[in-house]
C-alpha cells in the first residue's frame, strides 16, 4: 500500500474550492483531504500553484499527428501520451463519418489497445457519424451518409468490444427515434449535429433519449423566430447537455455567453474537435479523405476554406473561457472535467477529485497555465 498527500493553494472539488490543505492519494486513488498532514507521509508540494480534477475531451478525432481514422493501434497509444501534454487525463477517441469498413477497423484499433495506454485514458469511443445530413456536412463526407441502422451499429460494437459510449446523428433521417431508444437501451450517449432539422424533429430525437448537442453553432441549422432550427432546440430543450467548442474561431466568445446562460455551467461540455496537427507545426495534413492547411489557429478544408475540426487544447479552452469573462475558474474547470463526463455517463471514473476515484489530477498556476499531468497519482506529464 502507498500513501502520500498533496499540498497546495488551491483545491477544485466538485461541489466547493478549499483553500490549503492536504489530499491524500491512496494506491493511486483520491483519499479524503485534511487541514493537518499526518506525520512521517511523502509530500507533494505545491504551495503556490492549484490542483483540478484532470480533463475529460469527449469530442477529439486527433492529436500528436494522430487519427483515429488512421486505424493504427500505435497512433492512438501515441495520442494518448501526448495529451497529457494538454491536460487530458481521460478521453473518447472520435471517428468521422467514413465506409462501414473503414469505421469498423478504427473501432477495433482503438480496442486493441484500450486498458493498456499510459497517458489519457481511454474512457469509450464516439462515432461521430455517420448518420449526418449533407445540408451541414462540414468536414465529414456526404458519400456515406444514410440511415441509421442497429444491423451496422451492432457489428461496429463489436469490432469496439462494447467501448462505443456515444454516437451522432441527424434528427431528420429515417428511422432516428427506433434507433435512438435502442440506443438508449443499449446505454450508449446519442448526440445531434450535422443536421438541418426543425425544432419538432430534435425534441422527437430527444425525446426518444437523445442528449447531447454537437459543437453547438457549428454543422447545424440556426435559429429565426419562427423556426428554432437545432441552435435553438439546444437553447430550450432542458436537461440536455451542448458542445462547445471555445477556440475562438468555430464561436464568437459572445455566442459562447448566450449558451452558457441558456444551458447553465452543468450543462455545457467543454470539447476540442482537435485532428491530428494538435500539438502540431503550421502545414498541410488529412482529415479522414479530405486535404486540410493548418494556419493562423485553425483547421480548415482545402477545398472550400471550410472549419475542419480544430487544433485547440483543452487547457487552452478552459483558459479562454475564463480570459474572455465567461466562467470563473472552478466553472471553466467544471465544464472541462465533470461536465463533459457527466454528459456521458462516465462521471463515475473520472472528472473530479472525489475519494476513491484515480488519482488523475492536473497543478496549474495562478492563471491556470498547466504545471503538470499526474495519471493515477503518477507525474505523466511535466511543462
Amino acid at each position: 500500500m502507498t500513501c502520500k498527500y498533496i499540498t497546495a493553494d488551491t483545491f477544485y472539488f466538485l461541489d466547493e474550492t478549499k483553500s490549503g490543505g492536504y489530499l491524500e492519494i491512496r494506491d493511486g486513488h483520491f483519499g479524503e483531504w485534511r487541514s493537518e498532514l499526518p506525520d512521517g507521509v511523502e509530500l507533494l508540494d505545491y504551495r503556490g500553484y492549484q490542483i483540478a480534477p484532470g480533463l475529460v475531451d469527449t469530442h477529439i478525432h486527433g492529436y500528436g499527428g494522430a487519427d483515429i481514422m488512421d486505424a493504427d493501434p500505435q497512433g492512438v497509444l501515441q495520442m494518448s501520451q501526448a495529451l497529457l501534454s494538454t491536460g487530458v487525463t481521460s478521453f473518447l477517441p472520435t471517428t468521422l463519418t467514413s465506409s462501414f469498413e473503414q469505421l469498423e477497423k478504427a473501432a477495433a484499433s482503438v480496442a486493441s489497445v484500450a486498458g493498456t495506454e499510459k497517458g489519457a485514458k481511454i474512457q469509450g469511443i464516439y462515432f461521430e457519424g455517420p448518420y449526418f445530413t449533407e445540408e451541414y456536412k462540414g468536414a465529414q463526407n456526404p458519400a456515406y451518409m444514410g440511415d441509421p441502422s442497429l444491423e451496422e451499429f451492432d457489428a461496429w460494437q463489436k469490432a469496439a468490444n462494447g467501448l462505443i459510449k456515444k454516437i451522432a446523428l441527424a434528427p431528420e433521417r429515417d428511422g432516428v427515434a427506433t434507433f435512438v431508444s435502442a440506443m438508449k437501451e443499449r446505454g450508449v450517449t446519442v448526440a445531434l449535429g450535422h443536421s438541418n432539422a426543425t425544432y419538432a424533429q430534435a425534441k422527437a430525437a430527444v425525446d426518444a433519449g437523445a442528449s447531447v448537442w454537437v459543437h453547438v453553432y457549428n454543422g447545424m441549422r440556426g435559429l429565426t423566430h419562427r423556426e428554432l432550427g437545432m441552435v435553438g432546440s439546444a437553447y430550450h430543450i432542458p436537461d440536455t447537455y451542448a458542445e462547445w467548442i471555445c477556440d475562438g474561431h468555430h464561436s464568437v466568445p459572445e455566442a459562447g455567453d448566450i449558451l452558457i446562460k441558456q444551458k447553465g455551467y452543468d450543462h455545457v461540455a467543454l470539447i476540442t474537435d482537435c485532428m491530428r496537427a494538435g500539438g502540431c507545426p503550421d502545414g498541410d495534413y488529412m482529415l479522414g479523405e479530405f486535404p486540410v492547411v493548418v494556419e493562423n489557429g485553425t483547421a480548415r478544408l482545402k477545398s472550400s476554406g471550410s472549419l475542419a475540426g480544430s487544433i485547440l487544447k483543452l487547457k487552452d479552452g478552459l483558459k479562454n473561457v475564463v480570459k474572455w469573462g465567461l466562467a470563473s475558474p472552478a466553472e471553466a474547470i467544471r465544464m472541462a472535467s465533470y461536465v463533459p463526463a457527466k454528459s456521458v455517463n462516465i462521471d463515475d471514473v473520472c472528472g473530479q477529485l472525489t475519494a476513491g476515484y484515480p488519482a488523475d489530477f492536473i497543478v496549474l498556476d495562478k492563471d491556470l497555465n498547466l504545471l503538470a499531468t499526474y495519471i493515477n497519482g503518477e507525474k505523466g506529464f511535466e511543462a
